[in-house]
């Protein structure tokens, strides 16, 4: 089969950074699915691993976990799937990822693709989905109710993929005011078109720039990026008892003893923490995905796809890595067919 891989971790302009190459395709175990890949997107946590983490001659590392396929096979224990079913999923840091052209994965974190979506806007979805699905409900119990809560959500840094369906889910799920945080014109654009309530700019005052919109408090907070530089100033802002979720790895260390006085409670979302661990629930992401294809299908949450870079490469995928590196990237890039 065709896949891009790596050996040696190396910077995304290096044309070793990604190879194409040709691997023998997958066998599912009792558990799994055999897909054949029809599109991915990228995330960061993509150029993290490839930075991090290297592979062998004999084992180059295949990245990817986002992907929208077909099922080719099953494992004698699958129950959901059928050969031909169209799927989704964000797959497992423990296994080769999405950038081959047939990958396996458990049944268990798969689930059916939105009907009214092409492989690429789908292929956007899953792993940002999950994310905020599970950082909503999973982290913060947000209520899933349209009556108005009285809650003031802040998401800071909502331009990116994560931000961008979290804007939705809570802007179409929950009662809570939704305040979107985007430092430049175009990003600002994105988020209120993706239904945020208030926007404000994270690089100016945020205190002075949530007063000019009515609110002296907020929480819960959501920070998906740059939680160090915002973290004593968020925490200022927040109400007492209130709660404050992140998924990024601060850069230097923030003192959580900061958030003592106000009893605010912190939250740490990781998506793979339930396949990671074989956690009970691990079921429960098949589910979250099956109910956001239905909500897909409904027309209440939309693909956050903004650019599809063309076929699954090394090249186009070194391009991809270097966008997200740049951190100007805005909603999902994607990639379709080999």
């Amino acid at each position: 089969m065709k896949a891009v891989a790596y050996i040696d971790s190396l910077d995304s302009s290096d044309a070793r950074s990604l190879m194409d190459f040709e691997l023998p395709a997958p066998t599912p175990g009792p558990r799994d699915l055999l897909v054949r890949v029809e599109a991915v997107s990228v995330n960061p946590v993509d150029t993290k691993i490839r930075n991090r983490l290297s592979g062998t001659p004999e084992s180059p590392k295949i990245l990817g976990w986002d992907a929208a396929g077909i099922v080719e096979a099953t494992g004698s224990d699958v129950s959901r799937f059928r050969v031909g079913d169209r799927v989704w999923y964000a797959g497992d840091l423990n296994r080769p990822g999405s950038n081959a052209e047939f990958q396996v994965v458990d049944e268990r974190i798969v689930g059916h693709c939105p009907e009214s979506l092409s492989a690429s806007e789908a292929a956007a979805l899953p792993l940002t989905s999950l994310t905020a699905w599970e950082l909503l409900f999973d982290r913060l119990h947000i209520l899933q109710s349209p009556e108005k809560s009285g809650q003031n959500l802040l998401i800071v840094g909502a331009a990116g993929g994560v931000g961008s369906i979290l804007i939705q889910l809570a802007t179409q799920l929950t009662g809570a005011t939704v305040i979107a945080s985007a430092s430049r014109e175009q990003t600002q654009r994105w988020v209120r078109d993706q239904g945020a309530h208030q926007v404000v700019d994270h690089r100016s005052d945020l205190g002075q720039e949530l007063a000019r919109i009515g609110i002296s408090q907020v929480s819960p907070v959501i920070s998906l990026n740059g939680t160090a530089d915002h973290f004593d100033t968020l925490v200022e802002l927040m109400t007492p008892q209130g709660q404050f979720a992140l998924i990024d790895d601060p850069e230097p260390a923030i003192d959580i003893r900061k958030l003592k006085q106000k009893s605010i409670s912190l939250h740490w979302e990781f998506m793979y923490t339930r396949s990671l661990f074989q956690t009970p629930d691990m079921q429960k992401q098949g589910e979250i995905l099956d109910e956001i294809a239905r909500l897909v299908d409904q027309k209440v949450l939309r693909s956050t796809m903004t650019e599809n870079l063309g076929s699954i490469n090394a090249a186009n995928l070194r391009k991809a890595h270097a966008r997200l590196e740049s951190g100007q990237t805005i909603g999902k890039l994607v990639l379709s067919g080999f």
